[in-house]
């Protein structure tokens, strides 16, 4: 089907030829359109509005894990060294999230705002791959998702933390905001598609007890 992962993917929890993209997010708008230009305007103002301390929160941003994002909610006890059951799960999750943001970003390549204006400068690196959707922003709203299943109580906070993560990607230069919030919408149908799997469900369980066993030494 257009617009979903080939059937060759042997996804962790995701079927195949799962999700369908096209139906979860539209086109992104026409370079030449109204809507970009407004939209580079945007990246533009962000701009102006960063400072060495945003700049430098965007750059952690840019090489977040999964357990950098995590423990600024969780705290510092959430590692992958104590939490050896949780890392395997999310490093099968990333193998999925890496497919569908492939595919993703195969059916628009969008331009980043710099290819797009000479008077964007980002401050962070960046290549000519597709901008659209940001893979940061379907990347966090998945965490946010995963990680509200296992530690319910901390979900608002985990929302909270993707949001900083677009928010911080603004400030990169290298996402329009259509970019970010195409991501969010594929990130978290991608969490309720795999929260489908009895193997996400399984691993899942595993790692609940994993962090419940932790907090109980």
């Amino acid at each position: 089907m257009l617009g979903s992962l080939s059937s060759a993917f042997a996804g962790h929890f995701i079927a195949d030829g799962a999700p369908d993209i096209r139906t979860l997010i539209t086109p992104p708008p026409a370079a030449d359109s109204l809507v970009t230009r407004a939209e580079l305007d945007v990246v533009l103002q962000f701009q102006d509005l960063r400072t060495p301390a945003l700049a430098k929160r965007a750059q952690e941003i840019e090489n977040e894990t999964l357990f950098s994002f995590a423990a600024d909610v969780a705290g510092p006890w959430f590692t992958a060294e104590k939490l050896p059951k949780t890392a395997a799960l999310f490093a099968a999750v990333r193998e999925d999230f890496i497919a569908v943001n492939r595919a993703s970003k195969a059916l628009w390549p969008r331009k980043r705002p710099p290819f797009a204006d000479s008077r964007v400068k980002p401050c962070v690196e960046f290549s000519d791959s597709g901008a659209y959707p940001s893979g940061h922003g379907i990347q966090s709203a998945l965490w946010a998702v995963l990680l509200a299943d296992l530690l319910p109580e901390r979900a608002d906070g985990f929302q909270q933390r993707a949001l900083e993560t677009r928010r911080m990607k603004l400030f990169t230069g290298v996402h329009y905001p259509s970019d970010l919030e195409a991501g969010r919408i594929l990130g978290d149908a991608l969490a309720r598609e795999m929260l489908k799997s009895p193997a996400l469900q399984a691993a899942l369980a595993d790692a609940r007890a994993e962090i419940a066993s932790l907090h109980s030494l």
